[in-house]
């Protein structure tokens, strides 16, 4: 299995949100499972809008698993999450922003477990993630995908 080291708490970088993105979008979702499905058509129906749909898969599961994270983990008092999504010229970097104060980390889990695999997904699939705080409670776990290049 590919693995990736852990990642490092991030301050903010060059490839952080605000450093010249080409295309932007966020939407944010109520503390609800139908939210994850919801949330990975947007991300989806945003990537075919801006031409990038050969990306597409690997984006889907990692939303999918970073707001599923998010939804069972991080949404204290029932918050809403935010997924945003921007593309750079040679990167899309996913972000899924929480109200809850845990820090996520990948896990070891059993064979038999049911659960406990989504960040080593996200790992293996993304070329990098994180978890950032954020201005007010909570927190955002991103993660960016490169070699994406613009038609």
């Amino acid at each position: 299995m590919l693995r990736r080291s852990p990642p490092e708490r991030e301050t903010p970088r060059p490839d952080r949100m605000d450093s010249g993105a080409v295309e932007r979008r966020a939407m944010r979702f109520p503390p609800l499972d139908r939210s994850v499905r919801a949330a990975r058509d947007f991300v989806v129906e945003t990537l075919a809008q801006w031409g990038r749909a050969d990306h597409a898969d690997n984006v889907r599961l990692c939303v999918s698993e970073l707001v599923s994270n998010a939804l069972l983990h991080g949404s204290s008092g029932g918050g809403h999450v935010l997924v945003h999504v921007e593309l750079h010229a040679t990167r899309l970097r996913l972000e899924v922003h929480d109200t809850g104060h845990g820090t996520p980390a990948e896990r070891s889990p059993e064979e038999t477990a049911d659960n406990g695999r989504g960040l080593l997904l996200v790992s293996a699939l993304a070329d990098r993630w994180g978890v950032e705080a954020r201005q007010g409670p909570g927190k955002c776990v991103w993660a960016t995908f490169h070699h994406i290049h613009l038609s």
